[in-house]
């Protein structure tokens, strides 16, 4: 009968081992994050207001949060405050009007992983090529 329990506690501990590293990895992609940051602000990098889109449906949602397009598709934002943002939300009623909460997310050091070809890549990439667009970022 204990084998069922070493079986649970093995899990446990998988869990548990797969939450630290995690937890390390978007530590170190804060890191990165926060250089992002503070180049983009010496460089004079513009901001704007971020705004969400909902998952299903168009339009897009006023979010207070100023900062930086990560993506061209603008899915991801970097906050002037280091925060890391995914911008596709939940429908909202009245959104597009009274705009939505954005809470900042943990940074990953792979976007989109799990995503398709061509849509993942290193965290370190993406801020190297926002930073290399400048102002002509889309």
């Amino acid at each position: 009968m204990s084998g069922g329990n070493d079986a649970g506690e093995r899990a446990d501990y998988h869990v548990r081992m797969q939450a630290q590293r995690r937890a390390r990895e978007s530590a170190r992609a804060r890191l990165l994050v926060e250089e992002f940051v503070r180049t983009a602000v010496a460089r004079g990098l513009a901001t704007v207001e971020l705004t969400a889109r909902p998952w299903s449906g168009s339009g897009r949602y006023p979010t207070g949060v100023v900062g930086w397009y990560l993506k061209r598709d603008h899915s991801i934002g970097i906050g002037t405050d280091a925060s890391y943002y995914l911008l596709v939300v939940a429908p909202q009623r009245f959104g597009r009007w009274r705009g939505v909460t954005l809470t900042p997310s943990d940074p990953p050091l792979q976007v989109g992983e799990g995503a398709r070809d061509g849509e993942s890549a290193p965290l370190a990439e993406f801020l190297r090529l926002r930073l290399e667009a400048g102002n002509d970022f889309p």
